[in-house]
């Protein structure tokens, strides 16, 4: 199972947001020497967010996230107001190694299908983000009336082999991950879910190793690395430096 650190960009800052609320922010600094700590520490992938994208509906950091692809070296995988084709090309030609749909994958679900047919499952990563069960879009702000698993199953008829699954009453608590319902989310959908929000500890890896086999295949953390609650390279050696 991949350890995936997360870097969320906002005005240029790295940032973490509390339950996705903007108005509940922490500032750790810059996004660039960050990914670079990250990747000294042994990570092998990083999970960048443009909050300022998703809020705005377009791309708001792309220089500074094509800095990091080139400075880290590392496969990197980026979301935050993805809505087009055109956005995805322009990613994927920066060395962005995974773009994740997120809000246009509820609104545009054929954008998916039709990125897929243009850049293949590998390149395309839907973010499904639960608010209480249900999806939420446009920068976690409103909540659409599907499941998560209902969207997952709709994503898998469509191509999709993998997705994000974050349940936002977790993400920036350090409450633990909401394992039941990522569980769930694999077992019901059959896709590869990387997993987000609330991990703290060591123990919170351990936990989502034992649930693995159900098609967890890697964790996103951000908060616990950032707080220190949490070593990047003890949690790389439960997970066997994967």
């Amino acid at each position: 199972m991949e350890i995936i650190p997360a870097i969320d960009i906002r005005d240029g800052r790295c940032v973490r947001l509390y339950k996705g609320d903007f108005e509940q922010e922490t500032v750790y600094g810059d996004p660039l020497e960050m990914a670079k700590l990250w990747a000294s520490k042994g990570a092998r992938r990083l999970h960048v967010v443009d909050l300022d994208g998703a809020l705005d509906g377009q791309p708001k950091n792309l220089e500074l996230i094509a800095e990091i692809v080139e400075e880290t070296g590392l496969p990197v995988q980026v979301g935050g107001g993805i809505r087009d084709l055109e956005t995805i090309e322009h990613y994927l030609d920066i060395g962005i190694e995974r773009v994740i749909i997120g809000t246009a994958a509820v609104k545009n679900p054929d954008l998916v299908m039709e990125a897929i047919e243009k850049f293949g499952s590998a390149a395309i990563v839907v973010g499904i983000d639960a608010k209480n069960g249900y999806v939420a879009t446009e920068g976690w702000v409103e909540t659409a009336d599907t499941t998560a698993v209902d969207l997952g199953k709709a994503m898998q008829k469509r191509g999709v082999k993998r997705v994000v699954f974050t349940d936002i009453a977790k993400d920036g608590t350090l409450s633990g991950p909401n394992l039941e319902s990522t569980a769930e989310v694999a077992r019901e959908t059959k896709l590869k879910v990387i997993a987000s929000g609330g991990v703290s500890k060591l123990a919170d890896i351990e936990a989502l190793v034992e649930i693995e086999a159900v098609g967890i295949e890697g964790v996103i953390v951000g908060k616990a690395l950032y707080s220190d609650n949490l070593d990047l390279e003890e949690a790389l050696e439960v997970v066997g430096g994967e």
